[in-house]
């Protein structure tokens, strides 16, 4: 079976985070992992280029694959702050419709500026995903 492509670097979160552009975007991320560490109590680290991810998990899917994997984090694109809520299956329409402004992927949350977003209900929203996540699967801080 094919492995993870998306695996922890040990590179800085914080250098990388240096480097977000524009100003904005690198704002917003700075404001996301103060929020993504005081939610989840859990420091980032980076998965691949350019997830900062909070916590893993194993997982093992009825065909045999498995795997370790980000339990939340983002990734601030230039278009969009991704936010990835795993595993992306439960229903949380009712936190959505207070956030403001978003697109949604199967697991992954699309925002704008963070200045049109409801930053306690994104918090609501990561507590939600990791409850979720723990259903299925045990988490390590990581």
């Amino acid at each position: 079976m094919a492995e993870n492509k998306t695996v922890p670097t040990g590179a800085s979160v914080a250098e990388y985070l240096a480097t977000v552009m524009p100003d904005r975007r690198r704002s917003d991320a700075l404001v996301l992992d103060a929020l993504f560490q005081r939610t989840t109590g859990w420091q980032p680290q980076m998965w691949g280029p350019s997830i900062i991810g909070y916590g893993q998990y194993h997982y093992t899917y009825d065909s045999g694959r498995q795997g370790d994997f980000l339990a939340t984090g983002f990734v601030p694109r230039k278009a969009n702050m991704v936010v990835y809520i795993m595993p992306g299956y439960a229903d949380f329409s009712d936190i959505l419709a207070r956030l403001g402004p978003h697109k949604l992927g199967k697991s992954c949350l699309y925002l704008g500026a963070l200045s049109r977003i409801d930053l306690d209900v994104l918090a609501e929203l990561i507590t939600a995903g990791l409850q979720d996540l723990r259903r299925r699967w045990p988490i390590d801080a990581t």
